[in-house]
């Protein structure tokens, strides 16, 4: 009786973990789907992804340079104390000239305190320079990786809402199919058709599946790319709206103005040349070497049976003066040093003309992505409206016989391409926009707002 309640027990027990499981799996399917914009996202990938967060933590780091140069130029302060017990062994002749050894233990103690305060040390001066010239580099490349989010934010994002646009036109161009294999077999019923149609229309369907199956991998694969940069799943994103979206040329409307705002703008330039500006301190630490030092030293000591002609006497010294050191050779060390940071400066030198030169050819091409890009999408849509009417021209006259299924099923490849090329115009389009702004190192958030508000709420 008992091992009968104790499986009753048992049953009722399962009986409610099925249910607690039943009622999650309800709540998990019944909760609400977590929509995103543009603007959320990159505002999401600013907090969250890994590049920028190791960027903000190495600029972090590099920023400690200038305190810590600063600090070589400050007075400089330190204190010593020694406790010493000591055993003398001494052997002497006594007066009739024989040797005597004496042991004799005494302790012994000293402390100073040393005050010392650069007065002009060149490599010093040379490597504080330098250090706020690596700070101003490592903001600039902080700035280049935030206005990189952007770019690879707005990427994914495009990326994944284009996949998504192809998939809704295979899967519209796959009810046109079925609708034009179901019209085919009552054709066929009706002594109409023929048996021809029913296997062109089969066989566009089934491409069109295959179709559909890599469109769904494709709409996985970019909406996981864009999670990387989020850290957050995806479940919604706010699509285009292309009544909002605006098809406008740049401003200023001359490439030579971007090309000139990317040089005092663009933070891959101006990381180059703050390379360039340490560059040259480190030319200056190198010849330092040639340079002497000087120092103010003062110091307070005192000493307690410091050697072993002083036993149980006691000094204390105030000293107060200056030190000079200057070098007079080094084996050629310093010509040396000299000659490889001179090699270094010209490289950095020769590299931000190389980026000078490279980021015109960029700008240059999404200037004209831009330009180019607004008259592209104007032909598309003008070309989607012009096949839209291909296509019912060739259903009513498939319908009167004047045309064949084959031409209806070409003319909605046809409209299905226009309207793929549309899309990804449309986006190309977008693209360029925040790839010009980000190569000429504008606000990061201006062409993103904007963008954003063209989107479906």
């Amino acid at each position: 009786m008992e091992k009968k309640s104790r499986t009753a027990a048992r049953r009722q027990a399962a009986g409610r973990g099925l249910a607690l499981v039943v009622a999650l799996a309800c709540s998990a399917a019944s909760a609400p789907a977590w929509s995103l914009d543009l603007l959320q996202a990159y505002q999401a990938a600013l907090q969250e992804d890994a590049s920028i967060r190791a960027t903000r933590a190495a600029t972090d780091a590099r920023r400690e340079r200038v305190p810590q140069a600063f600090a070589q130029l400050l007075p400089n302060l330190s204190a010593s104390a020694s406790r010493n017990r000591n055993s003398l062994e001494r052997t002497a002749p006594n007066f009739l000239g024989n040797p005597v050894t004496n042991n004799t233990r005494y302790g012994s103690s000293s402390d100073a305190l040393t005050l010392r305060q650069p007065i002009f040390r060149m490599y010093q001066m040379a490597d504080y320079r330098q250090a706020q010239a690596q700070v101003d580099d490592a903001n600039a490349i902080l700035e280049r990786e935030l206005q990189n989010v952007a770019v690879r934010v707005s990427g994914a994002y495009f990326e994944a809402l284009l996949t998504a646009e192809q998939l809704a036109l295979v899967l519209a161009q796959k009810t046109a199919y079925t609708t034009q294999l179901d019209a085919a077999r009552k054709r066929l019923a009706a002594g109409a058709g023929t048996r021809t149609d029913i296997d062109e229309a089969q066989a566009a369907l089934d491409l069109n599946l295959a179709q559909e199956l890599e469109a769904r991998q494709n709409v996985d694969f970019t909406r996981r790319q864009l999670q990387t940069l989020i850290n957050r799943p995806i479940d919604q994103l706010a699509a285009l709206d292309a009544q909002k979206m605006q098809l406008v040329q740049p401003a200023p409307n001359r490439v030579e103005d971007w090309i000139a705002r990317a040089e005092d703008g663009s933070p891959e330039i101006a990381s180059l040349k703050a390379q360039l500006e340490a560059a040259r301190y480190e030319v200056d630490k190198a010849q330092a070497g040639h340079y002497p030092t000087l120092d103010a030293v003062a110091q307070w000591s005192r000493s307690d049976s410091d050697t072993v002609t002083s036993v149980n006497n006691r000094y204390t010294n105030k000293s107060i003066g200056l030190q000079l050191n200057i070098p007079i050779f080094a084996g050629g060390n310093v010509n040396s040093l000299v000659r490889q940071a001179l090699a270094e400066q010209e490289r950095v030198g020769q590299t931000l003309e190389g980026l000078r030169r490279d980021l015109g050819v960029r700008l240059h091409r999404e200037f004209r992505g831009v330009t180019e890009g607004v008259l592209r999408v104007q032909a598309l849509e003008q070309a989607v409206r012009s096949m839209e009417q291909v296509v019912l021209s060739n259903r009513r006259s498939f319908e009167a016989g004047s045309r064949t299924l084959v031409d209806t099923l070409n003319a909605e490849q046809q409209k299905v391409s226009a309207l793929r090329d549309l899309a990804q115009a449309r986006f190309v389009y977008l693209m360029s926009r925040v790839r010009l702004q980000a190569l000429a190192g504008g606000p990061k958030t201006e062409v993103i707002d904007e963008v954003n508000g063209w989107l479906k709420p």
